[in-house]
């Protein structure tokens, strides 16, 4: 049986996806490498077989013994991290967000598609099995014209406090949350070309040692006095086809977490969780709600995983190459310079 020998950079993220692809037949994890040699060890003892470890990506890159090369560092990494991987002939699958920004956002996708290796974006939510399921029903008309959707990622205190990766420049709530509900959101419209986003950000809660992950102590004065970034993000975005997009990221608040999407249709509608249809029957309105496998969790990863590796090995198409991950990227940027010049962007 053919397989994909798999290295995996960061053992944040990189261990959900790490394990999808040893739980696929044709998937082997084979090497890590991350900066701190423990989180490896440590890593590397739920893992069936032994592996490689790398504390440099340049050299883990120029192995032989690799065939595909998934990126989950920081985002301010991302493109030099995947970008090495493909000069050395690697497939690459890249965590959300793409980049830290636009420009190398762009640049990478521009490599990548000029080596013609497989390059695809990880993204639990839009691979999940209730965004797929409603996917489905909007591919076969379902829904008939989707023409509005409101999509939000909320926390309560939820600012991370293990890297400075995500409070640096280049990092904040929108790219490391609104992301996921966009990239769905977006997905679920028939990804229209957007032409323009407005929008507001900011931070009330990091920069102050507030609203940070849990309810224990904040972290120490030394790693919060170091906030550049958002902490909340909101904005809407419209599409050439008329279609509009209300979005809205919270890493901290003073309201109840939540994750949703809503989706506004001519013929149905629907919210993501918990996963409801809203339809007319006759006059009688009809709400249906779908219940999710006890694994949904687990099979997000694995479509994940399990598309990366078909695109490899069979040739399969891939649904969401590096391609979608810049557009995502120029929606994310212009709701961000909106926020910071309190102008409208144009994005066409």
């Amino acid at each position: 049986m053919q397989e994909v020998r798999v290295a995996i950079v960061g053992m944040g993220i990189g261990k959900a996806n790490a394990l999808a692809i040893t739980r696929n037949p044709r998937g082997r994890v084979v090497a890590l490498c991350d900066l701190l040699e423990d989180r490896m060890v440590e890593f590397a003892a739920d893992l069936p077989e032994p592996v490689q470890m790398f504390t440099d990506y340049n050299e883990m890159c120029r192995s032989s013994e690799i065939d595909a090369v998934f990126v989950g560092t920081p985002n301010q990494f991302h493109v030099p991290v995947a970008m090495e991987a493909l000069r050395n002939g690697k497939h690459v699958l890249v965590t959300k967000p793409l980049a830290d920004g636009e420009e190398p956002a762009k640049q990478l996708v521009e490599l990548a598609e000029s080596t013609g290796l497989v390059n695809m974006m990880s993204l639990s939510t839009r691979f999940s099995v209730a965004v797929q399921h409603l996917g489905q029903m909007g591919q076969r008309g379902e829904f008939g014209e989707i023409y509005y959707a409101r999509a939000r990622s909320i926390r309560r205190q939820g600012i991370p406090a293990w890297s400075p990766g995500f409070i640096l420049k280049g990092g904040g709530a929108f790219r490391d949350m609104g992301v996921h509900v966009l990239d769905s959101a977006w997905w679920l419209l028939g990804m229209p070309e957007p032409v323009s986003v407005t929008g507001v950000a900011g931070a009330k809660f990091g920069p102050l040692g507030k609203g940070y992950w849990g309810k224990g102590a904040p972290p120490a004065q030394e790693y919060f006095s170091q906030f550049a970034a958002d902490d909340y993000g909101s904005g809407f975005i419209r599409f050439a086809n008329g279609a509009g997009l209300q979005v809205e990221s919270f890493w901290a608040s003073h309201q109840p977490g939540e994750v949703n999407i809503e989706l506004f249709g001519t013929e149905a509608g629907a919210q993501l969780r918990p996963l409801t249809i809203y339809r007319m029957n006759g006059n009688m309105e009809e709400n249906a709600t779908i219940e999710m496998p006890e694994n949904a969790n687990l099979l997000a990863w694995d479509n994940v995983a399990g598309h990366f590796i078909d695109s490899i090995l069979d040739g399969t198409p891939c649904i969401a190459p590096l391609r979608h991950g810049w557009l995502v990227q120029r929606m994310m940027e212009g709701l961000l310079k909106s926020a910071e010049t309190g102008q409208e962007v144009r994005l066409d």
